[in-house]
């Protein structure tokens, strides 16, 4: 009879102090996203242990194509949450109203610079920059000078040696299309079209998307790549260290008017019914244990001041002191003008 009590005693006592919601099934959030989405499996784990939440990740393509179906869909949303718009498409995203707002209390950790939507329907999760990179060995054993400016890379003494990516395919083709129009403008005497001409004459490759440029056609790729020189980013660099050496077989261009600045963020879908959930999960891409999961995930830098960076990084990844930033608004008021002008000229 006593051991009884005791049971049951013991199991009344399990009972009450067992949270709650350790007794539901667990919550599920859809998070709809990029291709190159990315996060160690036990930090995703213990968040999902920790809010009794299930997440789902949604994989949509790249930048543009996840925020193109998402507008198509947003009667229906397919997700709770849309991770990885950049600064590139989100005029057009919040210009559809695609977002609950939410202002998370770890954006005082933030620099107001990342911190594009006033209205909080978006929360900046990271940044990279879109910079030339270039295989080191190839310019060693050559001899040959590191281009210094866009002006550079249309010099005979770089013909055949540069790939890039098509910028209506890809976000870091757009990226440097954008960087072109910034330094030559579209009314001067010499435009960011001339310059493309001119490209053009000096033989630059044009991948459809990232992958194929920097693994297919980059030197230093690690495939049968012909061309030294690629558009990639400035985080690029600490992934090719070499093991013997210590030292990195890429490097990354970072001068003046030669980078664009990526700032990637994350939203709310309206019209989620799981709206508490996603904002936990936003206030999860922005905690220190995330943020610092970041750089070697999805080659980008964290926005936390408070997160701190890989040994690697700190070496071999270079932050452009003057990056181009243009305003949201402008690239959707003339992105498509801009590709289809591009297209005309490089591709036709």
């Amino acid at each position: 009879m006593r051991l009884r009590l005791l049971l049951l005693l013991t199991v009344f006592a399990l009972a009450i102090t067992v949270p709650a919601y350790a007794q539901d099934e667990p919550e599920t959030l859809i998070v709809v996203t990029h291709d190159s989405f990315s996060v160690t499996e036990d930090l995703l784990a213990q968040f999902e242990s920790e809010h009794n939440i299930k997440v789902e990740i949604l994989r949509s393509g790249d930048a543009g194509a996840m925020v193109n179906q998402s507008i198509l869909t947003k009667d229906n949303p397919l997700g709770d949450v849309l991770y990885g718009v950049d600064n590139t498409f989100l005029s057009r995203a919040l210009d559809a109203g695609l977002f609950t707002p939410y202002e998370s209390s770890l954006l005082s950790d933030v620099p107001e610079e990342f911190q594009l939507d006033p209205d909080y329907r978006v929360t900046p999760v990271d940044y990279g920059d879109v910079c030339l990179n270039y295989d080191v060995g190839y310019f060693a054993d050559n001899n040959l000078p590191l281009p210094e400016s866009l002006s550079d890379l249309a010099d005979p003494v770089y013909k055949s040696l540069l790939v890039v990516e098509n910028p209506a395919t890809s976000s870091p083709g757009l990226a440097f299309l954008l960087s072109t129009i910034a330094q030559f403008g579209t009314e001067a005497d010499y435009t960011y079209l001339d310059y493309w001409r001119d490209l053009v004459a000096n033989d630059v490759y044009v991948s459809d998307d990232w992958s194929d440029a920097y693994f297919g056609q980059f030197t230093a790729g690690g495939g049968d790549g012909t061309r030294p020189l690629v558009v990639s980013y400035a985080s690029s660099p600490p992934f090719t260290v070499d093991a013997e050496t210590g030292l990195p077989t890429t490097g990354s261009i970072v001068a003046d008017g030669t980078c664009f600045r990526q700032i990637e963020f994350v939203g709310i879908l309206a019209g989620t019914q799981h709206e508490e959930a996603a904002r936990q999960f936003i206030d999860f891409m922005l905690s220190v244990p995330f943020q610092e999961d970041m750089p070697f995930q999805m080659y980008v830098f964290p926005v936390n001041t408070q997160a701190k960076l890989p040994e690697e990084f700190v070496q071999f990844a270079s932050i452009p002191e003057n990056p181009v930033v243009f305003d949201s608004a402008e690239i959707d008021s003339s992105r498509e003008e801009w590709i289809q002008a591009w297209t005309e000229v490089v591709l036709r």
